[in-house]
């Protein structure tokens, strides 16, 4: 939604490198990604660590290729837009996730952002060094109010009134506090970059508990899923296939996925995530209040 509002083709992910058209961009994240390395297979061996190393190969090889053939000018970007271009973030959901399902404790995994958003702002730093100037940074959302996480919480989990987990949500925003504080360093560590800071946890929260009144309902069921009372089940996610008294059943999506918040459990539906990029593009979430069109413009 962010390339079409600037009249751009969506970005072609780095990995996907056959056929593709990178003259406008690259997107180099993935499905369950972290900014920690994970050690368990529910987590994209893809961290920040290495999406930043992918990242810096694909800025030096392709104005290798770019001198070779005139097929690649057209396929490859040229190097001064590696400057102009805007880099933009949301990261650190799985890993809190991940930090507070092998029954860590609140608090262990307080203990644990500080390192987290270290090498968050590590790598940011990194692709500063290689050119980057113009940054567009989200905090993490409400991860108390994802049907996978509420699925997995023990039953005298203490909820807000719209059934949200409130530790969960208040660990979310103590990483929130801590990425905004470093968001603050960075600008002071790279004086000629352009940092944006979003809000995105208070436009999902506000989507979520006041889900009726914008057009959605059932905020904390996923559409594509099966049973219990988010409708998720680890065992039976999206698209799996299960017996039952000698049936196979497919688990599919809800009848209108345009009144449904949560896709799978995970992500949320592209109705909800056109919600909520209509209102983060405007600026009146973020800090400084400049909108995405702005983004790319140092004062």
């Amino acid at each position: 939604m962010r390339t079409e509002s600037f009249g751009l083709p969506y970005l072609n992910g780095f990995l996907d490198s056959v056929g593709s058209n990178f003259s406008h961009g690259a997107n180099f994240a993935t499905a369950g990604s972290t900014i920690r390395p994970q050690t368990t297979i529910y987590y994209s061996p893809f961290s920040l660590k290495i999406q930043s190393n992918q990242f810096y190969d694909f800025h030096q090889r392709s104005q290798i290729f770019r001198d070779k053939e005139d097929i690649f000018k057209k396929l490859l970007p040229k190097a001064e837009y590696f400057s102009e271009a805007l880099y933009t973030f949301d990261i650190g959901q799985n890993d809190l996730v991940a930090s507070y399902f092998p029954n860590m404790s609140i608090d262990q995994v307080k203990a644990a952002i500080p390192d987290m958003l270290d090498q968050f702002k590590k790598y940011a730093k990194s692709m500063y060094e290689q050119g980057a100037r113009y940054y567009w940074i989200h905090n993490t959302g409400p991860l108390g109010c994802l049907p996978y996480v509420l699925d997995g919480l023990p039953l005298n989990t203490q909820m807000d009134p719209t059934g949200c987990s409130i530790p969960i949500n208040e660990f979310a925003q103590y990483f929130n506090i801590g990425l905004k504080k470093t968001v603050a360093q960075l600008r002071e560590d790279m004086p000629l970059a352009s940092i944006t800071y979003v809000d995105v946890y208070s436009i999902k929260y506000d989507l979520i508990s006041n889900a009726n009144k914008y057009g959605f309902i059932y905020p904390l069921k996923a559409c594509c899923g099966q049973g219990g009372k988010y409708n998720y089940d680890s065992h039976k996610g999206c698209g799996a296939r299960f017996m039952d008294h000698g049936k196979e059943i497919l688990v599919g999506a809800c009848n209108n996925p345009l009144v449904k918040i949560s896709w799978d459990g995970a992500h949320y539906t592209d109705a909800a995530n056109k919600w909520i990029f209509d209102r983060l593009a405007d600026g009146s979430y973020s800090d400084p209040p400049i909108s995405l069109k702005r983004a790319c413009y140092k004062d």
